[in-house]
């Protein structure tokens, strides 16, 4: 079964799913059968290149909330990351345009290295205050996950697999995504949102018995 999951890099919800749909894999008893892809999607495609903002001055911006407002709502979420045994330093993350993580996601798909790659990077952006649109900040973090140092650092400069990413985001748009994260189990069953591991549990257990069926089903 394909698990495709959309999601962005500075997204905390989708920081915090990454971790339920973990859980939910590891009490799943066909987990083998699995094959999760993360799709790429936008969290706020008119961020421009270059610009760097902390999470408060971004939500404050972005939402309209005054700064006590926002800290309630990180504060917030910070806790049901920790629930997850996560670290989000809200304080050092910082937002930036996320093509070209991306991109490195898409290359690490070609080493066999792409959940590692996912989970080093949320891990740093969110954990450590990495700055996730800095060419060497990005093939340091690639190397550790896998991708080859040199390889990643020619990929970023150039514009290797840009088109994978506007290819997920213009999935995205058909199949109606306008936010993360955004599971689709077989092309089939959507969840939306970091819903809790009992949900993603049944979803599995629910597309699983379908995909069953049809194989099952006389043809002819």
């Amino acid at each position: 079964m394909l698990v495709e999951v959309w999601s962005d890099f500075v997204c905390p919800w989708c920081y915090i799913a990454g971790s339920r749909l973990r859980r939910a894999l590891a009490e799943y008893e066909r987990a083998d059968e699995v094959e999760v892809e993360w799709r790429s999607f936008l969290l706020d495609p008119t961020h421009r290149r270059g610009v760097r903002k902390g999470v408060h001055e971004m939500l404050t911006e972005k939402t309209g909330a005054s700064l006590d407002d926002v800290r309630a709502m990180t504060d917030r979420v910070r806790g049901l990351a920790a629930e997850e045994g996560l670290v989000y330093d809200v304080e050092r993350a910082v937002v930036v345009n996320t093509v070209d993580a991306h991109r490195l996601y898409h290359l690490a798909k070609a080493h066999g290295v792409a959940d590692q790659v996912h989970q080093r990077l949320m891990r740093a952006h969110f954990a450590e205050g990495e700055v996730l649109d800095d060419l060497d900040t990005l093939v340091r973090l690639g190397a550790e996950a896998g991708v080859p140092e040199e390889e990643a650092r020619r990929a970023l400069t150039g514009d290797d697999h840009a088109r994978d990413v506007k290819l997920d985001v213009r999935q995205a748009r058909v199949y109606g995504i306008g936010g993360v994260p955004f599971f689709v189990l077989d092309r089939t069953y959507a969840v939306s949102g970091a819903q809790p591991v009992e949900v993603l549990l049944s979803a599995l257990r629910t597309a699983q018995a379908a995909g069953d069926a049809a194989a099952d089903a006389p043809t002819g």
